[in-house]
């Protein structure tokens, strides 16, 4: 793209403006560098104004050399007979400092970065993750009955590891020692009280009746096999459960949610999440709905449309975690986990989990029905059966005079309106002139 068209195109996080060569210059070259690469146009203000740079191109690329120690790619156009620079960066393999600061672009902006974003901008460079690290905690602080367990779990996937091997030798097998010193991977698998290292390393969970005001709330600590059951417990705790029964003597549970879903979002959010983030993962449970974020974004080049895939790139942040995850059979095959809660949920009449990152994290939400507004008018419900819907959620059933008497409405009208629902799967007929809505498991309605 030529100058003028880069000047239409305006400033973004790839692309700046500067008037003239100044400290800003390099600061942004270092941020595009340290980022996804970019490109600077010398000459132009910030508002697309074309002033012109009249300094030597020679000494320009020797003091970017000097002050950043990366060399680019310049070129000159001229527009409205002036010159115009355009300096191109690409991102760099290693981070890129000037005078002793490093930078990042976060939009059009350049910022510099705090030091929990360089701790995670060197690990990234460098090529390790967070939990091979030595941790500063000791074998002592291990729980040796957690690393029992989790062998007897382990058993068919590391059939070459004994139970009574000792805690040393167990963890050099798993990859968890360096050095002679235990990883952080290790001391949050198999720690006593992993809190009194990373503080972080924990969950909110809370029940809300809305978004202002909370039920319960708790924080759960331990090592991560421990917060997974806890997690559980609590969750399982605010939520519903019925029963149905299969011939004369098996009883069947059935939960608001299927339980198999949110013990695989727990696990995922607790294995992906980002350990330099000074954050908890957070679980807020609503009448019809939970909500989990956890710290950290997705991995570059996975999209929110590729975890609905059976099958999509895995890109693990924290890789030792989440293999003795796979050899205690609590996670399959890497890269199914957030395809195993869009199929259970649908195998179970709910909605697909929603997925999205929120404030630099990633959050699963999970619907306890599908008859959401959104859904409803994705239908194409007209709005007083769309509030119908909403009416019988809350007050249990909608008489055909309640309807009338709620809309105004002839007794045909309210007749064709309610039998509408009933053809599409939603209402049932319970009396002569009584309808509820159709539980999860009596409607066969598919997603639109």
């Amino acid at each position: 793209m030529n100058v003028s068209g880069l000047i239409k195109h305006g400033e973004s996080e790839t692309l700046e403006f500067k008037r003239e060569l100044n400290d800003s210059v390099y600061k942004t070259l270092s941020a595009f560098a340290n980022t996804d690469g970019g490109t600077l146009l010398l000459g132009v203000s910030n508002d697309g104004k074309v002033f012109g740079f009249s300094g030597d191109l020679d000494s320009l690329a020797r003091s970017i050399r000097h002050n950043l120690g990366i060399n680019t790619s310049i070129k000159v156009e001229e527009l409205d007979e002036k010159k115009v620079v355009i300096i191109e960066v690409s991102q760099s393999p290693v981070p890129v400092s000037f005078r002793g600061r490093y930078y990042k672009r976060v939009g059009a902006q350049t910022v510099e970065m705090g030091w929990e974003d360089l701790r995670r901008f060197f690990l990234q460079k460098s090529g390790v993750t967070w939990d091979s690290l030595p941790s500063p905690a000791t074998l002592e602080d291990l729980d040796e009955e957690t690393v029992r367990k989790f062998i007897h779990m382990a058993k068919d996937r590391l059939p070459h590891i004994s139970e009574n091997e000792n805690i040393e030798s167990i963890l050099d097998k798993l990859g968890l020692l360096e050095d002679g010193k235990i990883t952080n991977a290790a001391l949050l698998l198999f720690g006593k009280e992993p809190q009194r290292y990373y503080i972080q390393a924990k969950v909110r969970i809370g029940r809300f009746k809305d978004p202002i005001t909370v039920i319960d709330d708790k924080e759960i600590e331990g090592n991560l096999f421990i917060q997974v059951e806890e997690v559980m417990k609590v969750i399982m705790s605010h939520i519903r459960v019925r029963y149905e029964f299969e011939g004369e003597l098996r009883r069947k549970e059935i939960w608001d949610y299927p339980l198999d879903a949110l013990r695989e979002a727990i696990i995922n959010a607790l294995i992906h999440r980002d350990y330099t983030d000074p954050s908890n993962v957070q679980v807020k449970i609503f009448d019809d709905f939970i909500w989990m974020w956890n710290p950290g974004k997705l991995p570059e080049g996975i999209s929110l449309e590729d975890l609905k895939k059976e099958m999509h790139p895995s890109k693990l942040r924290n890789p030792k975690i989440a293999q003795v995850f796979y050899y205690a059979e609590l996670v399959e095959r890497w890269g199914t986990g957030t395809f195993k809660m869009v199929r259970l949920c649908l195998e179970n009449g709910l909605p697909e989990p929603e997925f999205s990152e929120e404030a630099g994290g990633f959050v699963v939400l999970l619907r306890r029905d599908v008859y959401t507004e959104d859904y409803l008018r994705k239908l194409g419900l007209n709005d007083r059966q769309i509030k119908a819907v909403l009416y019988v959620k809350e007050k249990g059933s909608i008489t055909n005079k309640e309807y009338r008497e709620l809309f105004g409405v002839s007794r045909q009208t309210a007749t064709r309106d309610l039998s509408e629902l009933v053809k599409l799967g939603i209402f049932k007929r319970v009396e002569k002139s009584r309808y509820k809505i159709k539980t999860n498991h009596e409607s066969n309605m598919s997603q639109p």
